[in-house]
């Protein structure tokens, strides 16, 4: 047991040492995070009405978030499947980094779901034998399941590997490889389910149909490797640690062909829902122009459809894709372009009108956005400190052993010194 707390200390020495510039970002990032606790509280103790979920739209900011980044946890496939399957060598080298995000992001839903459901002890409902875990009935139930369980397989995989480096010795590939390719499959499993659970309510015709899932993995394909290249261009700033241009690269290109598919699977439902309108279609209707004069996510839609427009051409274009200084441009249009197309844009005109006609509308309020605002804070101070201690190990300047020897040596220096005199 001796090297497990060895390990584990070293690690938590390593990430608590750093700079003015590291203080000041983790600084930052608490304020916000005491920020998502004083929203708790106020949704603890008030409830949700001061949300502006509804009857009629129970599932806002909350949940569109929650969609979005299993989109982002499962992005980290991206890096995992070139760097086992095709024996991508640039991909090998940083593929814990993409398990930390991935870690990272499977919190951040957990903390979405806290932040939807308005009280915590409903989340009993989702646990195995304490509540009531309608398995396999509920579409919700499944999406904890196969969450819990991708968490759990990036967890060990990331960690163990971290482990193996810092110890100095071999992976057991026997172990260790099966892991990785169950990860792989799994990660499709985790926003299939999800696209399942919106696509399988038949009184939502704007959710209800079979290409919703492959919708989910192509922006997700996007969205989550966007992310990857933006935390390397920082890791590269601002660390030793260097990522080849060649994994940067193959990231890219990923990024264009994805990108390029959810357009085009965007586009196709409105060619198809708006040539011959029917009712069904009023949900894309409102969306796209407005529906009894209400018209508050217009604007998103077609900021969000400008901006992966744009990303696409600058993805397109070979010499911005392989500029350090355009690309993260292009991958913060796509990046956010597709967090509005797969979240307000459309978990909430899903709900608009009712399935009895009611047409209402739904803006987040202050303490929604807020909240939202600090939970991204709380993943990402998650995201910082899982980076930076496996950044430590990956460079050799945490590992075991190396604060003995430290020891030994300043001793032997003093030692030295004292006889010399």
């Amino acid at each position: 047991m001796h090297k497990p707390i060895s390990f584990a200390l070293d690690y938590s020495r390593y990430v608590l040492k750093g700079g003015v510039k590291f203080y000041a970002w983790m600084g930052f990032l608490g304020i916000f995070c005491a920020i998502a606790l004083y929203g708790y509280y106020l949704q603890n103790t008030e409830g949700l009405i001061v949300t502006g979920l509804t009857n009629q739209i129970h599932d806002g900011l909350y949940f569109a978030n929650l969609v979005f980044l299993v989109g982002v946890a499962a992005g980290a496939v991206t890096i995992v499947f070139p760097a086992y399957v095709y024996h991508h060598k640039a991909m090998h080298e940083v593929t814990v980094l993409g398990e930390m995000l991935a870690i990272s992001a499977v919190i951040m839903v957990v903390l979405f779901v806290f932040a939807h459901m308005g009280r915590p002890d409903r989340l009993l409902h989702l646990m195995p034998f304490i509540g009531i875990f309608n398995l396999p009935g509920s579409m919700l139930a499944w999406d904890v399941l196969v969450l819990s369980v991708y968490l759990i397989l990036n967890f060990i995989g990331g960690f163990y590997f971290l482990y193996v480096k810092y110890t100095g010795g071999t992976i057991n590939k026997k172990f260790y490889m099966p892991l990785i390719y169950i990860s792989i499959v799994w990660a499709l499993s985790i926003h299939t389910v999800t696209a399942f659970m919106m696509a399988t309510i038949p009184a939502r015709p704007m959710w209800h149909h079979s290409m919703m899932p492959i919708r989910f993995i192509v922006t997700a394909f996007a969205a989550g490797p966007c992310l990857i290249i933006l935390i390397f261009q920082i890791i590269r700033k601002n660390t030793k640690l260097w990522i080849q241009d060649e994994a940067i690269d193959l990231l890219s290109v990923i990024i264009t062909w994805c990108l390029g598919m959810a357009l085009f699977l965007t586009l196709s439902e409105v060619v198809i829902d708006l040539y011959a309108r029917t009712e069904h279609a009023n949900g894309l209707y409102y969306l796209m122009f407005g529906l009894h004069g209400l018209t508050k996510l217009v604007p998103w839609f077609w900021g969000s459809l400008a901006a992966m427009l744009v990303a696409f051409v600058m993805f397109l274009t070979p010499s911005i894709r392989t500029n350090p200084k355009l690309l993260p441009i292009a991958c913060v249009l796509a990046f956010g372009g597709i967090w509005v197309e797969k979240g307000m844009g459309l978990l909430v005109p899903g709900f608009i009108p009712t399935p009895i006609g009611e047409v209402t509308e739904y803006y987040p309020t202050l303490i929604e956005v807020l909240l939202t605002i600090g939970l991204w804070a709380i993943g990402f101070f998650i995201l910082t400190i899982l980076l930076k201690g496996a950044i430590g190990i990956l460079l050799g300047e945490v590992k075991y052993g190396a604060a003995a020897k430290s020891n030994d040596i300043a001793s032997s220096g003093k030692t030295a010194a004292y006889e010399s005199r």
